[in-house]
């Protein structure tokens, strides 16, 4: 089956569940796979839902130089991943650290109280990972 924007569309005049930001990354994930010579990598899950976030970072001279992500769960999951991966680029630990679930949803064009939980996803991967480096 191919993934698409019509798979996600409601039924006549049904809002889609997804906007198309959400959408994108979900469908053109940026920095999915995993990192070789990462200097740090993680791993967050939400126990309610099940979704697992896999996040791996390069750092040179204090700031990250890249990262990637694998991530099991739901659309949004995802997305929040691959957005996040972007969001990292060029941070320090500290900075890393600041990014909020709020942040994310906005980026995403607003995400609906029901998915909500994977910006908070991202958010703790984003805090582990500021632990981790230090």
């Amino acid at each position: 089956m191919r993934i698409g924007v019509d798979v996600w569309r409601g039924a006549g005049d049904t809002p889609a569940m997804y906007n198309a930001i959400v959408l994108d990354h979900f469908q053109n994930p940026r920095n999915a796979g995993t990192l070789d010579r990462a200097t740090a990598t993680i791993s967050v899950e939400n126990p309610v839902c099940g979704d697992l976030l896999e996040l791996s970072v390069r750092m040179e001279a204090g700031r990250i130089a890249e990262a990637r992500f694998r991530t099991r769960g739901c659309v949004t999951a995802m997305a929040c991943s691959s957005l996040l991966t972007e969001l990292l680029g060029g941070k320090t630990p500290a900075e890393a650290r600041a990014i909020t679930p709020e942040q994310m949803s906005e980026a995403l064009g607003g995400l609906p109280p029901a998915t909500f939980h994977a910006a908070q996803l991202a958010r703790d991967a984003a805090l582990a990972l500021a632990e981790k480096l230090g």
